[in-house]
């Protein structure tokens, strides 16, 4: 056992390290947390607006307009959560290299608008939503990374307006950034206008047609998600943040198919993606915090003996209802204890079996697109992250009883070990 930790640690805590420290994943998950708030936001509107038999009683004409009264919420920000995600991560790049980071973030988004068609059925100046969300996140991305990358290159290339001393700071840093974000958005135009001479006709049309789709088709797939989530389970055995690392590379795809599933949801219609954000975040990291900690913790009240464990139930219990697990992980321990390594990286691989096969033979409603809070409790976020579904919440719990069976036997000679430490040193 020693030497192939010893074998895994070599081979993988230098690539985690160097995908932690990467400026760009940096800039991507940093990103996505700028727009976090606005989306949950959105998604608890989502919510309310579809409130299970409402409609049956205030009548489908009431339901109606209070749907519409509802409906700016979502619209204004899950919608075009690109927007945001473009310009979090055009001003968190900027800022690493420590420059005005609100003009990398505004260059970033004016670069996006550029590249993006401003016609919708026949009428000029406007902009189709879906281009603002998540299926144009891809472009969003790669479009506010260049973006920064050539303001931070032209900045530093000292191709700027200097104002005499004087000069209030915000007009001459206003002036400074105007030739850098001139430059960068002249490039962006040209790029646009070459695209408008290919087949493609667009940069968007490129961009889904020969990358984006068939990245989505992988990710949304069963074996994509079980290495994303075993990857995450590693990482986080050798004290890494296994959901920082290994979000970064999947969010913007499970993003992609949480908005195809919202949109398919609010139309009434079937949904197309049984693998999305929150499959991953409700019913694998939903329970008690990555690895599903909550069924460990139950376990620690029922079989535990040790005064270890007990102390450690009572700790973690009250956070790991809210799915944050950082006392069991640090204190059971979980990082670099071969005792534990088997179910930590076992138990997720099989709820993500199990939650698969359940949605996709239609067991249980697929995710509904809704973003439930990651700290909301388990049951309660199935129930909403399914669309208000029952079924959700029933297969959270089956899904925590498997948990426990699996850490069954690994915990009992984890508390035996503790106790017998205990009565010893108690002689």
């Amino acid at each position: 056992m020693n030497k192939f930790m010893e074998v895994l640690e070599n081979i993988l805590l230098p690539i985690a390290d160097k995908l932690n420290n990467n400026k760009y994943l940096t800039a991507l998950r940093d990103g996505f947390m700028v727009s976090l708030p606005l989306i949950i936001f959105g998604s608890i509107f989502v919510v309310l607006a579809n409130l299970p038999f409402l409609d049956k009683l205030i009548g489908e004409e009431a339901f109606a307009t209070y749907q519409t009264a509802l409906g700016p919420a979502s619209a204004a920000t899950l919608s075009i959560m690109g927007l945001f995600v473009i310009i979090g991560i055009g001003y968190k790049l900027t800022e690493q290299y420590g420059l005005e980071a609100i003009y990398g973030g505004a260059a970033a988004l004016a670069s996006f608008l550029i590249l993006t068609p401003q016609v919708l059925e026949g009428v000029a100046g406007v902009i189709p939503t879906v281009s603002l969300g998540a299926q144009g996140m891809f472009l969003g991305i790669i479009t506010a990374f260049v973006s920064a990358e050539l303001y931070r290159f032209f900045t530093q290339k000292n191709w700027t307006i200097k104002m005499p001393p004087g000069v209030p700071d915000a007009v001459s840093k206003s002036f400074s950034a105007l030739i850098p974000i001139t430059l960068t958005l002249s490039l962006f135009l040209i790029i646009r206008i070459i695209f408008s001479y290919t087949p493609f006709e667009t940069i968007q049309n490129f961009i889904y047609t020969i990358i984006q789709q068939p990245l989505t088709t992988l990710g949304s797939g069963l074996p994509a998600t079980i290495v994303a989530v075993l990857l995450i389970q590693v990482f986080w055995f050798f004290g890494l943040h296994g959901q920082i690392i290994v979000n970064s590379v999947f969010d913007p795809i499970w993003y992609t198919l949480n908005d195809e599933n919202l949109q398919a949801f609010q139309a009434g219609l079937e949904l197309p993606n049984v693998v999305t954000k929150q499959f991953i975040d409700t019913f694998l990291v939903g329970m008690g915090g990555t690895g599903m900690t909550l069924a460990v913790i139950i376990l620690i009240f029922m079989i535990g003996r040790s005064r270890q464990l007990k102390e450690l139930g009572k700790l973690g219990a009250p956070a790991g209802i809210f799915n944050v697990n950082e006392p069991i992980i640090f204190g059971l321990p979980i990082v670099m204890n071969p005792l534990v390594l088997i179910p930590w990286i076992i138990a997720p691989v099989v709820i993500t079996i199990i939650t698969y096969i359940a949605m996709s033979t239609g067991i249980v409603p697929k995710p509904a697109g809704i973003i439930v809070p990651w700290t909301t409790p388990p049951l309660i976020s199935g129930f909403l992250a399914t669309g208000n579904a029952w079924q959700g919440a029933v297969l959270q719990a089956f899904n925590l009883m498997v948990v426990m069976v699996i850490w069954w036997p690994f915990l009992k000679i984890l508390d035996k070990n503790y106790y017998e430490k205990e009565k010893s040193s108690n002689k």
